[in-house]
């Protein structure tokens, strides 16, 4: 028998507006969205009274069951994605990470089998880490074929997984040509390799060494390096986790020329400064351990302008949860602890307490940034990111005044440690719906082992096949130079 859920007398708010209105699912999607809605015998209701009725939070950046510096994640992608249905999120993008050498393919049909366990929706961006002509076969397959329509780039990592300029060159190429949206983690991993070396040189061997040997300045260059390689190449590009003031800048300049560049920040990048690597207890100080590192509280002002000007567009997690044991490998040399932190779970909540609450956004551009932004940048709009006739019933019924303490003790993550520990927020999911089906309700997770769908996101429709600005350059000159006269 086909599902039926009726949401009666909430707020329904998608990015441009919202009104008063009940929301009918049946199957899955969205079958009418208005007042006096005539639904048959036999409907679940729910009633929203005093609640927001949100499309369901889309994490534009999360690793599961990541393989990483010799361990993997705590979480998998079913206890992943439980938590962060558990939180009003109901669509990850997730990254597939060959390793140097491996086929693409091959990484990919790894993932998608770890990802059947999904109890969310969810997508891949795949990260290019080598070059030559089977990697950009692979691309053309993963586009047509598999619907990936993004491409990560570490500019980080080095002796690991590191683009150079010249991978980094031929992939946006690639991507132009195939209508894909490359991606970057913007460090310079030269510099943080170096700087690295110096500190443990210096005898800096703890958790302190690790915001000391990525300072923002090489976020920055990074960022505007990738940026410009963009410019030339008359490519999108979308910027990961940005950290700090350099970053934003350089997107922001970018921007206001004209060029089409995105950026996105971290919950945790938000709240979180760069005091959490100093505390005496090195689990503490290690737990907190990520790339890019938190930054001093000046930067975070400059990531919420960024967000209130639209010079930054999504917000995310990087979730990539490691346990206080696997952390200590890293005990006598801070470059060895696994970076990641967690969070997946509590981005809608810090999101709409340190911003809805505090006046810096409307509940329709907390929607904007933490849902509809991402789906028109990875081409899943309308399907997600609204509430519309058509769109899949991937709801959060949102109780502005609820509070929670938000806790590992409570959090839903198999992570053992939380980055907002002890933080009361106000504003929390009251009920989550994930394909029209109830997922969460009042503190009861009902999520599913493989209800999750994978996917699949067509090729942006206006960049396969423009040209680059250098052919661009060679029209002008050729239209400049002189006709040449006849002996």
């Amino acid at each position: 028998m086909t599902s039926s859920v009726l949401i009666q007398g909430g707020t329904v708010v998608n990015a441009d507006r919202a009104c008063r209105a009940d929301v009918w699912c049946v199957g899955g999607q969205i079958a009418a969205v208005g007042t006096g809605l005539d639904v048959p015998a036999g409907t679940t209701r729910l009633d929203a009274s005093g609640q927001y009725v949100l499309p369901g939070g889309i994490d534009p950046h999360t690793h599961m069951q990541l393989p990483f510096m010799g361990t993997v994640t705590m979480d998998d992608f079913f206890s992943g994605t439980a938590a962060a249905l558990a939180g009003g999120t109901t669509t990850i993008i997730d990254f597939v990470i060959p390793n140097p050498q491996q086929p693409l393919m091959e990484a990919y049909q790894t993932w998608r089998g770890w990802a059947e366990k999904a109890a969310s929706d969810h997508s891949f961006h795949v990260a290019i880490t080598w070059w030559d002509e089977t990697v950009k076969r692979d691309m053309g397959t993963l586009v047509q074929q598999e619907g990936v329509n993004s491409f990560k780039h570490f500019m980080a990592y080095k002796n690991a997984i590191m683009c150079d300029d010249e991978t980094l060159v031929n992939s946006f190429k690639r991507c132009l040509e195939l209508g894909a949206m490359p991606t970057v983690h913007a460090e310079n991993g030269e510099l943080v390799f170096l700087l690295q070396q110096e500190m443990k040189n210096l005898g800096v061997l703890g958790p302190e060494g690790h915001p000391l040997s990525r300072p923002p300045a090489v976020e920055g260059e990074a960022a505007q390096r990738a940026i410009a390689i963009a410019n030339v190449l008359n490519v999108p590009i979308y910027v990961v986790h940005v950290s700090c003031e350099e970053a934003a800048s350089a997107i922001a300049r970018a921007r206001a020329a004209g060029q089409r560049v995105y950026g996105e920040v971290l919950a945790g990048h938000l709240v979180v400064d760069d005091s959490v690597y100093r505390h005496p207890g090195f689990a503490t100080a290690a737990a907190h351990v990520m790339s890019p590192p938190f930054r001093e509280k000046t930067h975070q002002e400059a990531l919420w302008r960024g967000l209130q000007s639209g010079s930054l567009h999504t917000t995310a997690t990087d979730h990539c949860t490691f346990c206080a044991e696997q952390k200590a490998a890293g005990r006598f040399d801070f470059s060895k602890i696994p970076n990641g932190t967690g969070g997946v779970e509590e981005r809608l909540m810090v999101l709409w307490d340190a911003g809805v609450n505090t006046g810096r956004f409307t509940p329709s551009e907390f929607v904007a940034i933490t849902s509809a932004n991402a789906a028109k940048l990875f081409n899943l709009y309308p399907r997600k990111g609204c509430v519309a006739v058509g769109a899949d019933a991937d709801l959060v019924l949102w109780d502005p005044a609820a509070t929670r303490t938000l806790s590992v003790k409570t959090q839903h993550s198999l992570g053992d440690f939380n980055i907002f520990e002890g933080r009361t927020v106000t504003g929390a999911p009251s009920h989550t719906l994930s394909q029209g089906k109830l997922v969460y309700a009042n503190g009861d997770l009902r999520a599913e082992r493989g209800a999750g769908r994978y996917l699949k996101r067509p090729a942006f429709t206006g960049t396969a096949g423009q040209g680059s600005h250098f052919e661009s350059l060679a029209r002008k000159a050729q239209l400049a130079m002189p006709t040449a006269v006849a002996r």
